[in-house]
């Protein structure tokens, strides 16, 4: 699913730090998938996570929740998209590299794990991470 997921990454604007999300349903058919497009967009909230579970909301057929979906995601979910995916109910998160500078799954903060949120989806971060990262120090390494 991380794979999936490097594969979005590329769809990122040259611009846009090249992260991909995919979100799953629970019999493992893809119902979305982004890149970031937060400076394609103009848009603060463009994070690829944020971007794919609109569009998997929008065809999955119960609305906003995404009970018993997965997302798979190159990177460490950021304080917003780890609250974004615990109010959609998704039932699982994998993910590829840590974010110790935002990450909210674990890193910086444990969003997804509080207990006093009325959900709490299974959690695999570090999955490909060495290729996620690569991906990220290569991005980068251009821009700087």
């Amino acid at each position: 699913m991380v794979r999936v997921a490097l594969d979005a990454a590329a769809a990122a604007g040259v611009r846009d730090v090249p992260v991909g999300a995919v979100v799953f349903d629970s019999s493992g058919r893809e119902l979305a998938r982004a890149a970031n497009a937060r400076e394609a967009l103009g848009d603060p909230t463009a994070h690829a996570e944020i971007l794919a579970l609109r569009r998997a909301a929008a065809v999955h057929g119960d609305g906003w929740r995404l009970e018993g979906a997965t997302l798979a995601v190159t990177l460490e979910p950021c304080t917003m998209c780890a609250g974004a995916l615990v109010l959609a109910r998704v039932g699982r998160l994998v993910f590829g590299a840590w974010e110790p500078k935002t990450g909210a799954v674990g890193s910086l903060w444990d969003v997804v794990r509080d207990r006093r949120l009325n959900h709490r989806p299974q959690v695999r971060g570090g999955v490909l991470e060495a290729e996620c990262a690569a991906l990220l120090d290569t991005f980068f390494r251009t821009q700087r």
